[in-house]
C-alpha cells in the first residue's frame, strides 16, 4: 500500500508527517532545524529519499539543507549563490554592480527527472539552478535581463520569486511567478524569458493592464494538462488555456477573490482549490469561517468545503506555499495555517481533520506519495 509524507516548513523548524494509504493515523517527526525559519521544504519526484529545505536565520543567513534518507538525517550543502562566479554580488537592474542584499530562498523546485538538479526562487527576485544536489548555484540571469526586470517592485512580503513550475511534456518550459511583477515563461530551459500577463488587470498600479507589474500570489497546473494554468492573484482568480499567453477571470461566486494558495486535484485537471481571505488588509477568512473552496468546473463555479473546519472565530491565514495534494485515490488535500494547524482531507475536500495542531506558523506544505 502506498504511503504519504507531508513536509511542513514553519517559522521555527521543519516537521515531517507520515501515514499509510488510509491516512487516518499520523506520525509526527521534528522539529528539524528548530528555531530556524524553513521557508520551503520539498521532495524530489525523481528520488523519494531526496528532500531539499530552505533554512533561514537573521544571524546566520541562508542555508540549503539536503536529506538523502527521507528526512531522517540532513546535511547543509550550500549557502553560496553566484552571479558570474562572484558570491554575494549580482548585476543590478540598471547594469551597475551593487552588493547583493540576499534575503532568503522562497521556493525550491526539484527536477522532475534528476534528483541532483533543483531550482531556487529567491528574494530579491531571481532564479537559480543547481545541478550538483544543491552544492553550488548559478543564476539563470536571462529572467531579469529579458523580461523587464527594471520594472519589478516588491509586494508586501518582499520582491520574491515564489513559484516555479516545470512542464512535464516540454522539458525546456519553465513558468515562474514574482511578487510584484507577474508570471513569466521560458521555453529553452531558462536561457530566455518573456512576460505572460496579458489579460491581467491590477487597479493598484499606474497602468492596470501593464505587461509587467502585477502581484501574482501563486500559479498551478495539472501535469496532464500543463497548457492550462490557474492563478491566485492579488485580487482575482485567473485561468489560462494557452500556457499563459492570455488569462481570464474565474473568480465566479467566491466570497472573496483575494487569497494566496491555489492547487489542482491530482486526478481531475478541472478541479481546483483556493482559500479565500477577506482582503489585502485583513488576512483572515471572511466572517471568521475557515472555508476551502472547490471548483469542479475549472473555476467557473465554486462550492465551500467546511466539514471539519472551524466556522466561527477563526482568524488564521493560509500562505501561498501552504497547500498541496497527494496522488492517492481519492485525492488527499492538505493545508497549513499561520495558527500552526495542518488540516487534511482524504476525500478530495468533502471532510477535513487536523493532522496536528499548535505548530509554529506554517509557511509551506508539500506532499510526497510514496510506493
Amino acid at each position: 500500500m502506498s504511503s504519504v509524507r507531508v513536509l511542513v516548513g514553519t517559522r521555527k523548524g521543519a516537521f515531517i508527517l507520515t501515514a499509510d494509504g488510509k491516512r487516518d493515523e499520523w506520525t509526527i517527526d521534528g522539529p528539524f532545524f528548530g528555531g530556524w525559519e524553513i521557508y520551503h521544504i520539498k521532495g524530489s519526484p525523481a528520488d523519494p529519499n531526496r528532500i531539499y529545505a530552505s533554512q533561514t536565520s537573521g544571524w546566520f543567513g541562508q542555508v540549503i539543507q539536503r536529506s538523502d534518507d527521507g528526512g531522517k538525517t540532513w546535511e547543509p550543502v550550500s549557502n553560496r549563490f553566484e552571479y558570474d562566479g562572484v558570491p554575494g554580488t549580482h548585476q543590478w537592474y540598471d547594469g551597475t554592480q551593487h552588493p547583493w542584499g540576499f534575503t532568503r530562498v522562497w521556493h525550491l523546485e526539484p527536477s522532475l527527472t534528476d534528483p541532483d538538479t533543483v531550482y531556487a526562487g529567491v528574494e530579491d527576485a531571481a532564479l537559480f539552478r543547481s545541478t550538483d544536489g544543491g552544492q553550488s548555484w548559478h543564476e539563470l540571469s536571462g529572467l531579469r535581463s529579458d523580461s523587464s526586470g527594471h520594472l519589478w517592485q516588491p509586494g508586501a512580503g518582499g520582491m520574491c520569486l515564489h513559484t516555479i513550475l516545470l512542464d512535464p511534456e516540454r522539458p525546456g518550459r519553465i513558468f515562474v511567478a514574482i511578487s510584484a511583477a507577474g508570471a513569466f515563461r521560458s521555453d529553452d530551459g531558462g536561457e530566455t524569458w518573456r512576460p505572460i500577463n496579458r489579460g491581467l488587470r491590477s487597479e493598484y498600479i499606474p497602468d492596470p493592464e501593464a505587461e509587467v507589474g502585477h502581484c501574482v500570489h501563486r500559479i498551478a497546473l495539472h501535469p496532464s494538462h500543463p497548457q492550462v494554468l490557474f492563478m491566485q492573484k492579488h485580487w482575482d482568480v485567473m485561468r489560462s488555456d494557452d500556457a499563459g499567453e492570455s488569462w481570464y477571470e474565474v473568480s465566479g461566486n467566491l466570497p472573496s477573490d483575494f487569497g494566496f494558495p491555489i492547487a489542482v486535484h491530482a486526478h481531475e485537471p478541472e478541479t481546483v482549490y483556493v482559500v479565500p481571505i477577506k482582503s489585502d488588509q485583513e488576512h483572515f477568512p471572511p466572517e471568521g469561517k475557515l472555508r476551502v473552496y472547490r471548483s469542479r468546473t475549472g473555476g467557473h463555479q465554486w462550492e465551500p468545503l467546511t466539514n471539519g473546519l472551524p466556522q466561527r472565530d477563526c482568524y488564521v491565514n493560509v500562505l501561498r506555499e501552504a497547500m498541496a495534494v497527494d496522488a492517492l485515490d481519492p485525492c488527499g488535500i492538505y493545508f497549513g495555517t499561520t495558527g500552526g494547524q495542518v488540516y487534511m482531507s482524504a476525500d478530495a475536500g468533502d471532510t477535513w481533520q487536523p493532522i496536528v495542531r499548535d505548530l509554529p506558523a506554517v509557511l509551506s506544505v508539500e506532499v510526497q506519495t510514496l510506493p
